[in-house]
Formats: C-alpha cells, structure tokens, sequence
C-alpha cells in the first residue's frame, strides 16, 4: 500500500468504525465471540487511524470520560494492598470494558444514532423470537435456553435486563419521537413492545423484571411530566394490572415469585436458596465493608475476606466471590472511595438529562436508573453482556456534541 493510498485509507476510518459501531450494537446482544471481535477490530483501526491529538481532544470536552477512568483506576490502585494479585488481576480484567466509552465517545457520529439504537433493538427482536420459537418448542433449546427458561443468547440475570432497556427504547420511539409518523413502524414497534413485555415475565430474570417496571413508571412519569397526578395514577393502575396478568399467567414468574418468599421465610433453615444467599452474601459483606471502610479490602482480596467473614458467621452457608450486589461489592474492594466513583459516573449520566434538553433526553435517565436499580441484585458492570450494554449505551447517550440538537 502506497503512502498516498494508506492516507486515503486512514481518512475512511472514521465512518468505518462508526459502521462497525452500529455492527457491534447488533452483534453484542447475540454473540460474546463475534461481538469482541468487533471490539478488536474497532481498536485496531482506531490506533491506526491516529489523530490522537483530536480525540484527546474530544475525550476532554466529555467530561464523564474522566469518571469512567477514575472508577477504573480505583480497581488498578486497589491492587497495592491486594494480597491476592491473581485475583484482582481477574477483577481489573474484568473491568477493562468500563473504558470502551472512552474510546467510543471518539468515534460516535451525530447522524449514526439512531442506527446504533436499531441495530440493537434488532438483535433484541431475534433474540425475542428466538426465545419464543424455544417455548414453544418449534425449534430445541440452545446455548444457554431451556424451555421453561428460553434465553439463548445469555443467561436469564443479563437478559431481562436488555429487553427491559429494549422495551424503554421501544416506548421512546413510538411515544416520545415527534416525527416518528411512519404507520408500518409504529405497528412493527408497539407489536415488539408487547411481545417482549410478554417476553419478559416467561423468563426468569427477577432483576430486570424489577427494571421494567421502574422504566415503565419512568416512561408514564416523563410522557405526563405536565399532569403528576395521571403520571401517578396511570403507575398505581397499570403496573399492578401487568404484575397480576403475568402472575396468572406465567407459569414461571408465579414460580419465581413463590420461590423467592419461601426463600425469605426459610432463611434460618436453609441460607443456601437464591434470596437466602443474597442476603447472607449482603450481610457477611457489610461486615467486611465495616472493618475496611475507606479504602475496602483491596481489588483481589473480596473472596479472601468474605471467606473469613463467612465462617465465623454463618458457616453453613455457601462461600462467593461476588455478593450479587455491584454497590457491596466495591464498598468491599475499594471502599467509599470506589463507591464515590461509581457513583459519579451516574451522577454524571442523570446531570446531562437535566442539562441538556434535546431528543435523547429520556434515554439519558432510562440507562442509568435501570442500572442503579439492577445492581442491588448482581454486579451488572461486571458482566461481559450487562457491561457491554452500559459502556456501549454510554458513549451513544453522552457524547458532546458540542450544543448540536440530535
């Protein structure tokens, strides 16, 4: 390649990588593998295209790109007082996706939006029908699906949550866009948002079922924002006539439901059910929080000392590396600190829904909210999928376009 042919080439690279960014909004959902891939790929041609200068530039004009790096800086600093370095090497391993908006931010374009939130909800939408065609057996259960539980492309605790988003995405679309007048779409969307709230109470995830309802008053709160008391009545009418429906009807989430108040009852008896070691994960780890307040225990050493915790107080009950709750869990690691910084990412988030007053405006709270309400069950920013959503989400929603209206 010619010195004159790779500069033409490095020009292209932009809108290349936008393109691929709108690929991985498709392919994340469906596939680990294909989506990192595409991850890869984006990398390459972003270090090959340069211009760092101009993207630096771009990353200080973003401001939340300063939280993102310091919530992951916390974990690589909580590596000084780690004991055990392989495992917070895991941690930070884990956590290297918390910087993918950083890059993002540089590479998302004004005009693509809407193209990223398609792509998405597309691979949503087969990922849904896919989900059906397992329950009702039209086609055999696969990858991780089962047919009382049909979520093929990831676990239940991850995919409940997307189709959540999904559904808010949906409501925004037909609710909230003005010139979003099209008859064929609005049909093609409402027929989505009702299979895939159906869809979400014949699966199993009790966290993103939580999550639907919290984006469901969200969206009745900011369609009425004018009328409290319809926005108010509408939640107190609607969402327990959904509950009741999907309690009737779903055979699993009446299950679920059932389960989870057995669990509480019999927490004495038998600590090792699904609530009943949440809440043994919670308070073992609070005391762990307790004696290590400020800085926590260190990345790496959560499972040590959760261990130690564990068998003075409730030595029935199963050890963990993760007490399923992203708010204990860095309290745990890196402390008060760490849970500052965390928070200021969502702080961050919901700020630029009340500083900037264009379109995107209600997804801007929609993300955030969702993920501060599923992280009291799991460590959502952990999770290959459920992190990806958010960082991927992130850079879409809260770049600076410098006071263009999206």
């Amino acid at each position: 390649m010619t010195i004159h042919n790779f500069s033409s080439f490095q020009t292209k690279i932009p809108t290349i990588n936008s393109y691929l960014l709108i690929l991985l909004g498709f392919t994340f959902p469906l596939s680990v593998s294909i989506g990192t891939a595409v991850i890869g790929c984006i990398m390459l041609l972003w270090l090959v295209e340069g211009k760092f200068k101009e993207k630096f530039t771009i990353i200080q004009h973003n401001k939340i790109s300063y939280a993102f790096l310091a919530f992951f800086m916390i974990h690589l600093i909580g590596l000084l007082w780690s004991e055990d370095l392989k495992w917070g090497l895991h941690i930070v391993s884990k956590e290297w996706r918390i910087l993918l908006p950083i890059i993002f931010i540089t590479i998302v374009k004004k005009e693509h939006i809407t193209y990223y939130i398609l792509a998405f909800l597309s691979a949503m939408s087969l990922s849904e029908i896919l989900s059906y065609l397992i329950w009702f057996e039209v086609i055999p259960p696969f990858q991780s699906a089962t047919t009382l539980n049909p979520t093929p492309f990831m676990g239940h605790i991850s995919y409940n949550p997307f189709l959540a988003f999904s559904i808010f995405l949906l409501i925004y679309f037909i609710f909230f866009i003005k010139n979003y007048k099209n008859n064929f779409s609005k049909i093609i969307s409402l027929f989505f948002l009702t299979t895939m709230t159906i869809n979400i109470f014949i699966t199993g995830g009790r966290a993103g079922q939580v999550g639907f309802f919290v984006m469901l008053s969200l969206a009745f709160i900011l369609y009425f924002k004018k009328n409290i008391l319809k926005s108010a009545l509408l939640i107190l009418v609607v969402l327990p006539t959904i509950f009741f429906i999907a309690y009737s009807s779903s055979t699993l989430f009446n299950t679920r439901i059932h389960e989870g108040l057995n669990d509480v009852h019999m927490i004495d008896k038998n600590p090792n059910t699904s609530v009943g070691l949440r809440m043994t994960f919670a308070m073992n780890t609070l005391q762990v929080i307790k004696e290590n307040p400020i800085f926590g225990v260190g990345t790496g050493d959560f499972p040590r000392e959760y261990e130690k915790v564990n068998m003075q107080r409730s030595p029935n009950a199963l050890p963990t590396v993760n007490p399923h709750n992203m708010y204990l869990l860095v309290l745990a690691q890196t402390g008060i600190v760490g849970l500052v910084l965390m928070l200021s990412v969502f702080y961050m988030q919901i700020q630029s829904f009340f500083k900037i007053n264009d379109s995107l405006a209600p997804l801007r709270l929609a993300l955030p909210l969702l993920f501060l309400t599923i992280m009291l069950s799991d460590s959502y920013l952990l999770g290959h999928h459920t992190a990806l959503l958010f960082v991927y989400f992130s850079a879409i929603l809260y770049k600076d376009f410098s006071g263009e209206k999206v």
